[in-house]
């Protein structure tokens, strides 16, 4: 799965542009008065304004054992999260490496290096350094319903967990991670999980989806039906 565009909700767009666009170094694609774009890598960051939006985790995929250099350029731009005072996460399960910091929205952004899709690195790290947007969270009240749908609809499987309370839907490229709202808060800082709403414009083999996360509800579209 291959998220093209993800579209959130922001409480401060002007905020969250000069986050994105000077601490990140994004490159801007649109400014619509009432929403705003990022290119990161073969994806597209929007924003919309809306005053009660609640946070989200995204992740963003970086070249293959590139965490060291990550966390260096990262610190000098944002507040690093920690495990037990680790910086960088270890997902052996994975083959993966993360390192997590917050927006001014309180949204969990994670630079993922997973070693098996053999990304390789620049001469220096940075913007350039980011393939695309890997993960967005999705809580809900209950999984299995959830992936019976996007199994049904989108054919997606399980890349990772349990269905009790974590449960990451698709492959490395792009992953819905699945969380049970109640049993479950976000890692690394346990930050509540909210049904935060969003748009995704997803490729799935050779087809194009909108989905959409609206007032706890899924509804997913093809794109040319």
């Amino acid at each position: 799965m291959k998220i093209k565009r993800l579209t959130v909700f922001t409480k401060d767009l002007r905020r969250q542009q000069n986050f994105y666009g000077n601490t990140l170094g994004l490159e801007q694609t649109a400014d619509n008065g009432n929403s705003i774009g990022f290119r990161i890598g073969a994806s597209q960051l929007f924003f919309k304004e809306y005053k009660s939006a609640t946070p989200y985790h995204i992740a963003i995929n970086i070249p293959s054992y590139t965490e060291h250099e990550a966390l260096e350029w990262l610190r000098e731009r944002a507040e690093v999260l920690t495990d037990q005072g680790r910086e960088i996460q270890d997902f052996k399960s994975w083959n993966a490496k993360s390192v997590y910091f917050y927006d001014p929205d309180r949204n969990i952004l994670e630079f993922i290096s997973r070693r098996n899709l053999g990304y390789v690195a620049g001469k220096e790290f940075g913007p350039g350094s980011f393939h695309e947007i890997s993960e967005i969270g999705l809580a809900v009240a209950a999984i299995p319903p959830v992936y019976e749908l996007l199994n049904k609809t989108l054919g997606l499987e399980v890349y990772n967990g349990s269905s009790e309370n974590f449960s990451a839907l698709g492959d490395e490229f792009g992953l819905l991670i699945c969380i049970d709202m109640a049993g479950k808060t976000w890692y690394p800082v346990g930050d509540r999980a909210f049904p935060s709403e969003f748009e995704l414009l997803l490729a799935v083999d050779s087809k194009e989806y909108v989905f959409t996360y609206l007032d706890r509800e899924i509804k997913i579209t093809d794109l040319y039906e």
